[in-house]
Order: C-alpha cells, then sequence, then structure tokens
C-alpha cells in the first residue's frame, strides 16, 4: 500500500513521512480515525515506506523485494492483529489470516462490519482474545528475518480488552526496531495503559469532496450519483462502497413519505411504512437509510440557521430541505438528529427493526407534530 493510493489525508502523509526522514519514529502509535476514513491504509503505506529499500521523497518505491511483499501483505516481518470471531479458545488472528488477506486487499477502508460478512461469524461477538496476545509476543520475541523493522499493526484494539494487560511490558519496552501501530476508531473503549503507552496519531474525517473525486476517479461513478452517495457516507468511504453495491438509491423518496406521515401524524401510514418498508431493508441499507436521514437533517439545521452557502444538495432534495426548515426548530432538529444517531447504535446491535422504528416514528410525532420533547426516554 503506497501513499498515493490513499484518498485525502495530504498533510498527515506529509507529516508520516518526514518522521521517517527526520528519524523520529515512535516504537508505539495509535492511529486513530473515524470508520472509513483509511486509517489501517495509512498505518499500513507508513510500515511499507519505514522498511522500503529504495524509497522516493515522499512515497515508497513500490518496486523493490519489501515493497512486492508488502504489497500482497507476505512481508515475514509484518504481523496483523485484529478481531476475529474464534470458534475455539486457543484460536489466533493468523488462523484466519487468509480471509484478512483477501478482505484486506479487495477493500483498504474496510468496517468491522464488512470483515464480519467475510467470515462465517454467525452470532459471535468479535474479540482479539488471551491466545492472540501471547501470539503476538511470542511472534515478536523473534529475530527480524529481513526488514529493518518488524512490525506489528493491530486494527481496532477496542476488543482487546483486558487480555491487553500481557501486551503493556512489551509495548513499552519492545525488542530494538519493533513498531506497533495500533488502528483504533473509538478511544474510549480502549484501555488508557494502552493509550498512555502510545504517541497519538489524529486521521480525520474525510471530507465530501475528497469522497466525491473517489468515487469520480477510482470507481468512474457519474458525478451526478457520485455526489448523492458521497453525501450519505459523510467521509466514510465504507458507506460509499456500501451505496455502490445497491442497485437502486430509494432513500430520498423514502425519507420523504416517512416524514410526511410523522409531521401529519397519519397513525395507520406511519405503521406500515415501519412495518413494510423500514424493517425489510436489511440491516446495512437501514444503516444507510438512518445514516443519510441524518444528513439531511444536518442540512435542514444549516438553512435554518441562514447558512445557505454551505447546503450542496440539488433539485427535489434542496427543496424539500427549504420546505422542512420553515416548519421546525433548531431544538426540534438537534433532537430528532440525535433520535436518529441513537436508532442506527441500536440497528448495529440487531434490535427489532419494527419495534425500533415505530418508537422512532411515534418519538419524532411527538416532537415535530406536537413540539413534545422526550425526557429520560428508555432507547431500544
Amino acid at each position: 500500500m503506497q501513499f498515493k493510493n490513499i484518498v485525502g489525508h495530504q498533510a498527515l502523509k506529509e507529516h508520516l513521512i518526514s518522521t521517517v526522514h527526520e528519524n523520529r519514529v515512535s516504537h508505539a502509535q495509535l492511529f486513530l480515525g473515524p470508520e472509513g476514513s483509511g486509517s489501517l491504509a495509512l498505518a499500513l503505506a507508513y510500515a511499507q515506506f519505514i522498511n522500503c529499500e529504495e524509497p522516493l521523497a515522499s512515497d515508497s518505491c513500490g518496486r523493490c523485494p519489501s515493497c512486492i511483499k508488502y504489497e500482497k501483505l507476505i512481508h515475514p516481518d509484518l504481523h496483523f492483529s485484529y478481531p476475529f470471531f474464534a470458534k475455539k479458545a486457543d484460536e489466533t488472528a493468523s488462523t484466519y489470516m487468509e480471509d484478512w488477506r483477501k478482505a484486506f486487499l479487495e477493500n483498504p477502508y474496510m468496517s468491522l462490519g464488512h470483515w464480519r460478512n467475510q467470515l462465517e461469524a454467525e452470532n459471535k461477538q468479535a474479540n482479539i482474545n488471551i491466545a492472540e496476545a501471547h501470539d503476538i509476543i511470542k511472534k515478536l520475541s523473534l529475530k527480524s528475518f529481513e526488514a529493518e523493522y518488524k512490525v506489528l499493526i493491530m486494527w481496532l484494539p477496542e476488543y482487546l480488552d483486558t487480555q491487553g494487560n500481557a501486551l503493556l511490558k512489551l509495548i513499552e519496552e519492545p525488542p530494538a526496531k519493533t513498531l506497533f501501530l495500533l488502528v483504533a476508531e473509538n478511544q474510549d473503549k480502549i484501555l488508557n495503559t494502552i493509550i498512555s503507552r502510545t504517541q497519538l496519531v489524529k486521521v480525520n474525517k474525510l471530507s465530501n469532496d475528497e469522497i466525491l473525486q473517489f468515487l469520480v476517479n477510482d470507481k468512474h461513478i457519474d458525478v451526478n450519483r457520485a455526489n448523492e452517495i458521497a453525501f450519505i457516507a459523510d467521509g466514510n468511504v465504507q458507506s460509499a462502497i456500501n451505496q455502490l453495491e445497491e442497485a437502486t438509491n430509494e432513500n430520498f423518496d423514502l425519507l420523504i413519505r416517512w416524514l410526511r406521515c410523522i409531521v401529519t401524524d397519519a397513525g395507520l401510514n406511519i405503521i406500515q411504512i415501519c412495518d413494510e418498508e423500514i424493517s425489510k431493508l436489511g440491516r446495512e441499507n437501514q444503516k444507510l437509510f438512518l445514516l443519510y436521514s441524518i444528513n439531511v437533517l444536518r442540512q435542514i439545521v444549516l438553512l435554518n440557521q441562514g447558512l445557505d452557502n454551505l447546503v450542496f444538495l440539488k433539485d427535489a432534495e434542496l427543496g424539500f430541505v427549504k420546505k422542512f426548515s420553515e416548519i421546525s426548530s433548531l431544538e426540534q432538529l438537534e433532537v430528532a438528529i440525535d433520535l436518529l444517531e441513537k436508532t442506527h447504535y441500536s440497528v448495529e446491535r440487531n434490535a427489532n427493526p419494527k419495534i425500533l422504528f415505530l418508537d422512532l416514528s411515534l418519538q419524532l410525532v411527538l416532537l415535530f407534530k406536537y413540539n413534545t420533547f422526550p425526557q429520560g426516554t428508555q432507547y431500544i
């Protein structure tokens, strides 16, 4: 993976490259960025650049034996650790390495949900178990085979849990020329004892324009369609890829009909939409619908506050947000966005969609029709 093949993050790429040129490579770094931002790809490109035998000024060469092996994820001094769905207590990440290589090479921006779909995960919980922690210690205690640095890239250390304490001494005092590159999405879920032993590398969310250029240049999508996808993706490349796999995008039509039923308190129609349409979308499409709805409401907030120049919707979507901004207050919109985000969280955890979306709809009826703000609501 070369830096040039990763979407956006130009300033961060230059910073990472400068740490190598100036011999300031920290032995333990935490790449922290939201899902779909490319933080995993950046960590791999960084490791490849460090071990490149003929590095260029601003990237790895991509041609030397080290780069060729890195591109295929088969370098003997490159190790990966990641959440998996263990069938036995003694399984480690190495058990699923072939699946991991295939999944990453197909999509370096992958989410945990995408990774789960590559495996027969059933209802198992993702985890980095104690057997994996011990395997990491064993692998990194060996001498390098051919590269200057041994590198361990750990994706989503949030799933390490308390067994991560077994790695503390190794992270703090690793063998010479050993790098730990942790790639996380949620700092609050990482053990503080691990955070305190790493140097933070902040990976920002990608802009809509960067997602748009990725879709147009790399995926050869029509500009209008790409703009619509980028809007829903909201900086998440994985979300954009998910949308490309859909035959059509009917989120706008569904959102308008749903909100019309809500603001008019059309109870039977609300039940019908929740029961016969939204609940049958499937979990991933329900998440996309919610993300789309959240982004539309954010555009309405901008119009509501007179920031028309920041609204980039067009045609029917623009007309809809203008009308809705006239009948809703900032407070209502903020509460609605919060409700949608909580529902998205519940969908990810396999809540019953019929109950979940009906509950959401009724709360939005109270909010927009009767201006009643939920107090102490228990979310499913």
